[in-house]
Formats: C-alpha cells, structure tokens, sequence
C-alpha cells in the first residue's frame, strides 16, 4: 500500500499538545476524504476535536454526525469531527473528517451488516487512516439528498444513531480539494519494478494539475472521462465492466476464471501477458493496457511492499489497483473543474 504522513491539528491551533502527526495513512484513490484511527490520535487529542453537528433530518440540530464508510475489505465506524490536517506542506483548514473507532458511539447494526469485516484498528485496515483523494470533493453527495442505507447517522447518545441526509459542507471531505491552491487533483508517480516485485518503493506525491512547473499534463496524455460515480469502463476478453483506478487496492481485481485461483490470489503456473480496453465514460476515447498476472501466492511469499501483477478474482467491477501505478504518472482531477480543454472528474496517464 502507499502511505503518507499526515499532521492533523485542532482548527485553527499549533503546537505539540494540539496536534499528532500520524504516518502509514493510505493514499487511496479510490475514496474520498480523510480516516484517521482515534488510537492513532490519540484519546485526548481525538475528544478535543470538536464534533461536526447539523444533520438534515436532526430535531435537534446539534447531535452529533458520525458515519460508516464502506470498503472493499470492510467498514469504519467513528463520529465526524473537524480539524486542519496538513499532508506535504499544504493544509486544509476546518475539515470534516472521520475518526474511526474512537468509542463515543455504538456501531449500528446496519452498518456491521454492510462491511464484512470491521476496519477499527491499525491490524485490520493495515494503517493508521486512509487519505482518499479520488475524483470528488465530498465522498456521498447524494447524502445531501437521500438517506443513504448505512451511510451518516445523528447521534442523540451512546447508543441511539439514526441515518440521515447531510448537506454537503458537513461531509467527509478531499483534503486536496480544500487546499487554497493545487486544489484541482493529484499526481501520482510511481518507478517501474522488477519481475517479482520489490521490498520497498518511495514516489511522489504532485498536488494540483496544470497550477505548477512540476505538475503540468503531459502532451499527448490518455484521458478516461469518469461518470458521477467515478467510473469508466474495462473491457477484456469480451466482457465491459464499470472499473475505476484505485490506489487502496494492492492487486487487480477482475473476473477471469479461465485462470486458476486460490482463495484472494489468481495463480497461473507462469506469468501471463494480459490486455484491456479502457474507455472513458463518455466513450471519447478508449486505450489499450497491458498488464502482467503472477501466482499471487508466490509473489507474497517474498513478503515485499510492492507488486505489479498480483491479482484477485471478483465477478464485479474490474478495478485497476496499485500495479497499475507502477512505472506510470497517474493523474487524478477533482470534479467541477477544467484542467486545458478536459472537463473533470478524469483519470491520466
């Protein structure tokens, strides 16, 4: 997984009691908005933050909102709480954010019927929060709208949450969107590795697209134009799938059952040379992608950081995770802006 280290800090204050700097959070794309464990915090630190309140559907209008953010692996539960969290030099100020696992109140049973697994600990969601910085500014827009099923909830105690719309300025929230300048998207760069893999990988990090020397498109780039809910379209061997690119993920995820698998791990006897067709959501244009599929178990038996062909079976979405990354620029641009001629959200490379 990537990871990057984030300082996060009671809004508008500095200093070592008033902040934590919190390291192995995962760069994800494929979400939205900041996670942070409130043992990574810290209890006192974690209370002191002030709770995020307003919820459309609250009679009272002051509980507080808390949330259950749902993944491929599972679920966080925490409250939603604000604070200006720095990544790199840039900080968004006043953020809504989740705390995960910070006790205050008892996990729906709505919501442990959603995540398989419960991602409230360092062990179980294998880092200390998540920085998703996918193509959108809020993670459930429609929740300003809709009660969404095990989604946000008020809080009027311990044990008594209640799912609810939100509007938008109090959802979990892009830090990268927040920013005052970079603002627009993320550049990811990731080195080529070897066959096999690699113990250890260090790339870059690039906020904003097209605002710097060091982040402008390249000329001739591939550009997948993404719907309202992220996606685009793989097609391979035959079969069109919704796909996104999604950092979060340590392997390919796609359906092909013409290859062996072992229970998460596709393991063909040797390498093989693969391809699919990526097409943006408005169907402009489409590229072909090569990627490689290894015995994912292995791969893992090296017990190194970093893979470009390990892949696991699912017969949904096919998602394009961290190989895909690997000896590429990756670019990430934030719904409701342009970025030269492109109206964003789109994925680059």
């Amino acid at each position: 997984m990537p990871y990057v280290t984030a300082t996060i800090c009671i809004p508008g204050v500095q200093g070592s009691n008033q902040c934590a700097t919190v390291d192995h959070m995962q760069l994800d794309t494929g979400s939205v908005g900041v996670r942070v464990l409130g043992s990574a915090l810290g209890s006192a630190l974690a209370g002191r933050l002030p709770k995020q309140s307003g919820a459309t559907d609250d009679p009272t209008g002051n509980a507080s909102i808390a949330e259950c953010a749902v993944f491929g692996s599972g679920y966080t539960w925490g409250s939603i709480k604000r604070a200006d969290v720095t990544i790199g030099g840039k900080t968004a100020g006043n953020m809504p954010l989740q705390v995960i696992a910070d006790d205050q109140y008892a996990t729906p049973s709505d919501c442990q019927s959603r995540g398989v697994y419960n991602l409230g600990s360092a062990t179980a969601l294998g880092a200390n929060g998540v920085i998703g910085i996918g193509p959108a500014q809020r993670d459930f827009p429609a929740a300003a709208q809709t009660v969404l099923p095990s989604a946000y909830y008020y809080c009027t105690s311990a044990t008594s949450c209640t799912s609810t719309r939100v509007p938008l300025d109090t959802q979990v929230m892009n830090p990268v969107a927040d920013f005052t300048s970079d603002n627009n998207g993320t550049i990811i760069r990731l080195p080529a590795l070897p066959a096999g893999g690699q113990a250890s990988v260090t790339g870059e990090l690039v906020f904003g697209i097209g605002t710097q020397k060091n982040n402008a498109m390249p000329s001739q780039p591939n550009i997948l134009a993404l719907d309202q809910y992220g996606y685009f379209s793989t097609t391979y061997k035959g079969n069109t799938f919704s796909s996104a690119i999604d950092s979060g993920s340590n392997a390919n995820i796609f359906a092909d059952y013409t290859v062996p698998y072992a229970g998460d791990w596709y393991v063909p006897t040797t390498t093989l040379s693969l391809s699919a067709m990526l097409t943006g959501a408005d169907k402009a244009a489409s590229v072909n992608v090569p990627f490689s599929l290894a015995n994912g178990w292995t791969l893992l038996a090296s017990q190194y950081a970093a893979y470009d062909s390990l892949g696991s079976p699912s017969a949904g979405m096919f998602i394009w995770g961290l190989p895909f990354f690997f000896g590429r620029s990756v670019y990430t641009v934030i719904n409701n802006v342009v970025v030269g001629k492109q109206p964003a959200p789109f994925i680059a490379f």
